[in-house]
């Protein structure tokens, strides 16, 4: 005999007995597993929502229908309700929460105190031994970079003190040039400590006046005749002015992180920019666990409840969304911190640009997660279809080729497998010996230079070969593979649609001249379009190293408004041509004489 079945939950019953109190309340389903916690400011109004409404979100819908136990814990406030919702969510993981995966602490820059020679190191965990934290960084790989970068610069040492005091002579840092060996004492007390303290001012975010002092110092240095020191101090400032250019942004005066949320195809990716004392830490790209229907507002409360609890909290954090609960998060985060945290989604200037900075990152991460093994099989399995093929592609190659104005032609060969591009595969090719401008020339060239090698019988067969361009260079295609009797590869031409709009390609297939145009939902477009892209950087990539490598003046004398003076003054601001290319025009700026019109010009020069 069946047992007899409980009968259903009664939603409406249940929340007549409920207080208008703040509170967290939790659904369980039959099983008793935990489907969802969710906070209130009146419980009985907000657990009324789900059995009152007539009609639901399908998330909420397929929910409630499980339901079949409520249960729930009254608080005295709703900052309370918030951080026993956070508290339950990461510890109990409910089905239908979002849910931030990654937990691990922050990692940190440490400065060690009390010590004739202090030392740089990665420190994870407490706070609490004598010395300055820096960070914290977003990442492991980041401080490690950092510190690798920081020791070419200023020389600190990174040993282990019980290493360091137990040194007789100089190790292998020393003689690589990484650290001045003040274990065998082949530096002064306080030549070591200007070291330091130029290494600690940095950290700080005053690199201007690092770099100022070291300038200076490179001027005397000049003006002495101590040209291995000079040379030694250009190299210095030049490192420090690409190392600047890759974490300094202007304007980021306060610790702040940088918070924006993109959701797309059930995935959502939630994207930090991380602020201190001036200094971009880097970014940090989070990919919580999402259920149907949720919207960025309701993931990114999540995330900073979850996120920010248990962590050091910035003195403002800039939204990409307006919170319903913004307040209250606002004032538990200050509870939390012990001091003012401002929690801001409406912002203009320098604020607004980091904003569309976190935007893009995040919209670039999903992307990129999206573009995933699973994805990319998917896109695969739908070429075979649109092609007709007998199995699945397992190797796709793309031929592009790039000029200016027919001057130092270059063709690239990128490849795709099942896992994505497989850069170690790509190829570049010079092109020489034809009339500048002809592409079906130069495209004829790669593909000989390429296919003449498998005819030998070297290197890989592709199955699916794309060509950029229409008709003309599919039949270029062509011609080299009958000329060479390479047979079974599929050629594909990629010629771009109305108005060059993406998702409007023609694909021209060459064994029968037909076309076809799968339209912009096609996993298949998506894929060859990648391909194309990847194939089309590369060859601009290609073409402009030869292009630059084939000036012999420098390509600042090429800018309108820069004279011997103005050139002077930048290689030596920059340390050199290599600085000028790694600035940006934020950085361009702040030398003598540069307005932002003129330091457009150069940047824009520089980078074609």
């Amino acid at each position: 005999m069946q047992p007899a079945q409980p009968p259903p939950f009664d939603g409406k019953a249940f929340v007549r007995t409920l207080t208008t109190s703040p509170g967290v309340y939790r659904h369980f389903d039959m099983a008793g597993d935990l489907l969802y916690v969710g906070k209130a400011g009146n419980l009985k109004k907000r657990v009324g929502s789900y059995f009152l409404k007539p009609r639901m979100e399908p998330r909420i819908a397929a929910m409630v229908a499980q339901i079949a136990r409520v249960e729930i814990t009254v608080t005295r406030t709703e900052g309370e309700a918030l951080l026993l919702e956070s508290q339950l969510i990461k510890s109990l993981k409910p089905r239908y929460n979002i849910l931030l995966r990654d937990d691990k602490s922050y990692p940190y820059i440490y400065l060690s105190g009390g010590e004739d020679y202090p030392r740089l190191a990665f420190h994870r965990g407490a706070r609490n031994l004598p010395g300055r934290y820096f960070g914290p960084y977003p990442s492991t790989y980041a401080v490690r970079e950092s510190l690798s970068l920081m020791q070419k610069l200023f020389k600190v040492r990174q040993c282990e003190d019980s290493y360091f005091r137990n040194r007789t002579r100089p190790c292998l840092q020393h003689q690589i040039g990484r650290c001045t060996a003040p274990c065998v004492g082949l530096i002064s007390v306080d030549d070591y400590r200007s070291d330091v303290r130029h290494a600690e001012m940095f950290l700080e975010g005053r690199s201007n006046a690092v770099i100022d002092e070291l300038a200076e110092a490179m001027e005397q240095a000049s003006k002495a005749l101590q040209f291995e020191r000079a040379a030694k101090l250009r190299d210095q400032v030049a490192a420090l002015r690409q190392l600047q250019a890759q974490h300094h942004v202007q304007g980021a005066s306060a610790d702040m992180d940088v918070i924006a949320c993109r959701i797309e195809a059930g995935m959502a990716c939630v994207s930090v920019l991380f602020f201190r004392n001036g200094i971009s830490l880097g970014t940090r790209d989070f990919f919580p666990r999402l259920p149907l229907d949720a919207e960025p507002a309701d993931v990114l409360v999540q995330f900073i409840a979850q996120y920010y609890l248990d962590r050091p909290v910035p003195r403002e954090l800039i939204l990409g969304e307006a919170l319903a609960d913004q307040d209250i998060l606002a004032e538990l985060l200050c509870q939390h911190a012990g001091h003012t945290v401002e929690l801001k989604s409406s912002v203009r200037g320098d604020r607004a640009q980091f904003l569309q900075m976190a935007e893009r990152n995040a919209q670039a991460s999903l992307t990129a997660r999206l573009a995933s093994r699973q994805t990319l099989g998917n896109r695969f399995d739908d070429l075979q279809k649109v092609l007709g093929l007998v199995t699945v592609p397992r190797r796709i190659e793309c031929f592009d080729i790039s000029h200016t104005m027919g001057e130092l032609t270059v063709a690239s060969c990128v490849v795709f497998g099942p896992e994505g591009p497989e850069k170690s595969h790509y190829r570049r090719f010079n092109i020489a010996g034809i009339t500048p401008g002809d592409d079906y020339a130069a495209m004829h060239q790669a593909l000989n230079r390429r296919f003449r090698k498998l005819a030998e019988g070297e290197g890989a067969r592709p199955d699916v070969l794309l060509i950029d361009g229409g008709g003309g260079q599919v039949a270029q295609a062509m011609d080299v593979l009958r000329e060479l009797g390479v047979e079974g590869i599929e050629v594909v031409g990629v010629a771009k649609g109305p108005g060059r709009r993406a998702g409007e390609e023609t694909l021209v297939l060459a064994d029968s001249g037909r076309e076809l145009h799968p339209g912009s939902s096609s996993p298949a477009l998506h894929l060859v379009a990648a391909v194309r892209d990847e194939a089309h950087r590369f060859a601009i990539s290609g073409h402009r190293k030869r292009r630059e490598k084939s000036r012999e003046r420098s390509v600042l004398e090429d800018v309108p408004g820069i004279g011997a003076r103005r050139r002077s003054a930048l290689l030596k601001a920059f340390g050199g041509m290599q600085g000028v290319e790694a600035a940006g025009v934020e950085e361009l700026m702040q030398v003598k004489g540069i307005d932002r019109g003129l330091a457009e010009r150069i940047y824009s020069s520089l980078h074609g």
